[in-house]
């Protein structure tokens, strides 16, 4: 009869399989040191069996027969083989830390690039301790687990054998119940694997959570000051803490019965092995040097076998964590080139949203039914309610997100035709908070186009009025600005951010609020320097105040995801009751309270 759940359990352990036989592209490159890693094994299993076997004519000649004194070369050459298995472990551990670096290096590489591969959407979904633990201490987990447990078990493999060869070499009767017990004690092993991995599942989202707290901690410490919110943050803390508590607990309440019940069992084998070894030296089957041998070689046997439990689940979470690197690599990004995609050439766009619709979550429309004719050169300003969809209009553009349906075209044919890089190339953005990497200014700057000669450099600063803010500085653009531009004021950011985008001359500028964070004094520069950037080019403008729009060719309201009305700056006004007069009267009626506030005071 057709069983649902032993199908299952066959797919899950052919693709268990599978990316084993993955590792290989990253096994390749290091594979001979691993391969000598792993026959270094050998040797080290194997001389187990020296100690146990050099016992029996010791016990035998020396300690029963009384027949020669001591003879010196036995305890010395336990000494020299035991040295020389010592000498082996630290080359298997050099080699085995060596090769599993290696590997975790081209793991943790090909994870960071399909990282960057990931839409937009991605990033809007998960925690970034989600997303560093994943991407990262994933591969430490797999890398380490793989190559530690591997080596442990080729030495146990070579070590059982040669010491059950010693059991049978000394009594194959005691050597048959030692052997039948071991199959009795590895019985619960493969029941344990099936506990362990509902647990894990929910440790791995534990410990993400630990590592978005230190983040959150560091980004948002001065909120976190002040807002007096330590407390808060404290107890939250807490609070992840007691869960992987409970966690780690209810993995030891799971898997920890294993060892105890693995000496139980193991203690039977030895007192079974006892019981009847007493018997076959009484009849004289066996001698005392067997008897001390076998026992010896039997309890080198069963040692590692009673500590299995403590072992299990690092192995069980390698196997999770390969299994988990590779559902990462094999994701798909929703938003990539089409095949065949085309490169979009340099040069002059008209933009034309058609019949555009967008959702970020399905059947919640964000932007309805978009139509707009963009021209060669022009400004379009985008004004609006808060979450109104202005700047879901401006993301759509680079292909931030993916529209829901329709068309938006460059030049009468669809974004979706030409590749991601060629389009992105073409279009520079300058947000309201922009990124700054850890570094110097240069070298930031330099990010909108890294060919670009002095010359070329000194122009952007120039351009974007930076460059009496670098004469200030002792280090001038060498100045390290620290992780996030943390050094810099909004002003000097916004300034950097505009220079960056100065060098990538891109013909299509998107402006999302990029003066909205700032007082009157650095908005005014940095508005000029914007000025600066605008010329000659396509521009899209998200803009908060009236005022620094009324320029703009074609002014856009959308509100709820819609455009309510386009025009120039008279033409909307002329509007009654009108959504954009109704915005600009609110903002003239205030800015006039402001002005006559002091004389009134």
């Amino acid at each position: 009869m057709f069983n649902i759940k032993e199908k299952i359990n066959e797919i899950k352990k052919l693709r268990f399989v599978v990316n084993y036989g993955r590792m290989w592209p990253y096994v390749k490159p290091v594979w001979f040191r691993a391969l000598c890693s792993m026959l270094i094994c050998i040797p080290i299993g194997s001389l187990d069996a020296v100690i146990a076997l050099a016992l029996k004519p010791y016990m035998d000649v020396v300690m029963v027969d009384k027949s020669i004194s001591s003879p010196w070369y036995i305890p010395l050459g336990i000494v020299a083989f035991t040295s020389i298995q010592g000498g082996l472990k630290y080359m298997s551990a050099y080699l085995s830390t060596w090769v599993g670096g290696k590997i975790t290096q081209g793991l943790k590489f090909d994870l960071f690039k399909k990282l960057l591969t990931l839409p937009t959407a991605y990033y809007d979904k998960r925690k970034s301790g989600d997303v560093v633990f994943q991407f990262n201490n994933m591969a430490d987990s797999a890398c380490s687990g793989l190559l530690d447990n591997l080596s442990v078990f080729v030495q146990r493999i070579f070590s059982s054998v040669s010491l059950v060869c010693v059991l049978f070499y000394n009594s194959w009767q005691l050597a048959l119940i030692a052997v039948v017990i071991l199959g009795c004690a590895f019985a619960p092993v493969a029941k344990l694997q099936k506990i362990i991995k509902s647990v894990l599942d929910k440790t791995v989202f534990a410990d993400s959570a630990i590592i978005t707290e230190y983040n959150e901690a560091f980004a948002g410490n001065k909120t976190i000051t002040s807002y007096n919110l330590a407390d808060r943050e404290i107890n939250k803390f807490r609070d992840i803490l007691k869960n992987i508590f409970s966690l780690r607990i209810k993995m030891v309440q799971k898997t920890q019965w294993l060892s105890p019940m693995m000496h139980v069992i193991v203690s039977i084998g030895i007192a079974a092995a006892i019981g009847y070894g007493s018997h076959l030296i009484m009849t004289k089957q066996i001698t005392s040097g067997n008897f001390v041998s076998f026992i010896t070689a039997l309890i080198l046997l069963y040692t590692p076998v009673k500590n299995i439990g403590n072992n299990l689940n690092s192995v069980q979470f390698s196997f999770f964590s390969i299994e988990r690197i590779f559902n990462l690599l094999d994701m798909v990004p929703s938003i990539r080139d089409k095949e065949n995609a085309i490169e979009l050439p340099r040069g002059d766009y008209k933009i034309e949203y058609k019949n555009v619709n967008f959702e970020y979550v399905k059947n919640t429309p964000v932007l309805k039914n978009i139509n707009l004719s963009v021209d060669v050169g022009q400004t379009i300003a985008l004004v609006g309610n808060s979450g109104g969809g202005k700047t879901t209009f401006v993301n759509l553009l680079p292909r931030f997100y993916d529209i829901t349906s329709g068309n938006i075209l460059l030049n009468g044919l669809d974004i979706r035709e030409y590749t991601l890089k060629s389009l992105r190339q073409n279009i520079a953005v300058v947000f309201q908070d922009n990124f700054l990497f850890s570094g110097t200014i240069r070298e930031n700057i330099l990010m909108g186009r890294p060919s670009a000669t002095e010359e070329e450099l000194q122009q952007a600063v120039k351009m974007a009025y930076l460059d009496e803010f670098i004469k200030t500085l002792k280090d001038g653009l060498e100045t390290q600005i620290g992780e996030r531009g943390i050094l810099l004021s909004g002003g000097q950011k916004q300034r950097v951010a505009i220079a960056r985008a100065f060098l990538k001359n891109a013909p299509i500028i998107i402006l999302d609020e990029a003066t909205s964070a700032l007082d009157n004094k650095a908005e005014a520069i940095v508005q000029k320097a914007i000025d600066n950037l605008m010329q000659d080019k396509t521009v899209f403008v998200i803009a908060h105040r009236l005022s620094t729009v009324q320029n703009a060719d074609k002014i856009v309201v959308i509100n709820k995801g819609v455009i309510a009305e386009a025009g120039t700056h008279e033409e909307l006004l002329q509007i009654p009751d009108g959504a954009y007069k109704t915005l600009y009267e609110a903002q003239f009626k205030k800015k006039n309270e402001h002005s006559v506030s002091p004389a009134v005071s």
